[in-house]
């Protein structure tokens, strides 16, 4: 790539970036209302995230062997790494602390 094309690269870069933080100034004006799908998304995506999130982590957790079900050697880590973050944020209800907690509780145990 010649210095042209790494220009056009990252200007294309920083317009898209910018263009994704104004948009929902621009279309979502204080002076008018919010739409209430807008709302309703709002408040039903973060939990449907954050469980997207738990099944994608969880994945591999356990595959079809001839025998049975096969466990992954990491699979009783991530389970306790679950109910840990599960407790935590049960305990404490700060977000942050759950996640670093269940991240840091993982990483331990996939250590020992």
């Amino acid at each position: 790539m010649n210095i042209y094309q790494l220009i056009i690269m990252v200007a294309a870069g920083v317009v898209a970036t910018m263009l994704t933080r104004f948009i929902p100034f621009i279309a979502f004006r204080a002076d008018r209302p919010t739409p209430k799908y807008i709302l309703y998304l709002g408040k039903v995506l973060p939990p449907a995230v954050f469980a997207l999130l738990v099944v994608y982590c969880l994945r591999d957790t356990a595959a079809a062997a001839p025998t049975g079900i096969a466990l992954s050697p990491n699979a009783m880590a991530q389970f306790i790494a679950v109910a840990f973050t599960i407790a935590i944020h049960v305990w404490k209800k700060n977000l942050m602390l759950s996640i670093a907690a269940g991240t840091i509780c993982y990483m331990v145990l996939i250590r020992l």
